[in-house]
């Protein structure tokens, strides 16, 4: 019987327990940038603005790393995680870049 009410327990309070990491996509212009603290602030006209933290584990497309970012910057995406309070960056793109995306290449 005990042990039945302690796996109760444990289920439950498994269930209660809050989310370790959230993730998140912004999309917007870059509104400023310091390499030093390795950070940025993205903002997102649906959301606002945001710091965004970029480490070694960032990955980085149509854009060569932090150094490229620019205030005033638009077409950035990005998707991050929430880390001690922090937004993380897991992703940074340029988006665009023209070319014919998906559909038919027969344009009859």
């Amino acid at each position: 019987m005990k042990r039945i009410a302690l796996i109760g327990t444990i289920t439950t309070l498994a269930l209660a327990a809050p989310a370790v990491a959230s993730a998140a996509e912004f999309e917007g212009s870059i509104r400023s940038v310091d390499r030093d603290a390795k950070t940025f602030r993205i903002h997102d006209s649906e959301r606002g603005t945001f710091r965004i933290k970029v480490n070694s584990r960032t990955r980085w497309e149509r854009l060569a790393g932090l150094r490229s970012l620019r205030r005033g910057l638009t077409n950035i995406e990005v998707t991050a995680r929430r880390s001690n309070g922090r937004w993380v960056a897991g992703e940074v793109e340029r988006s665009g870049g023209g070319g014919r995306h998906g559909g038919d290449e027969d344009d009859d």
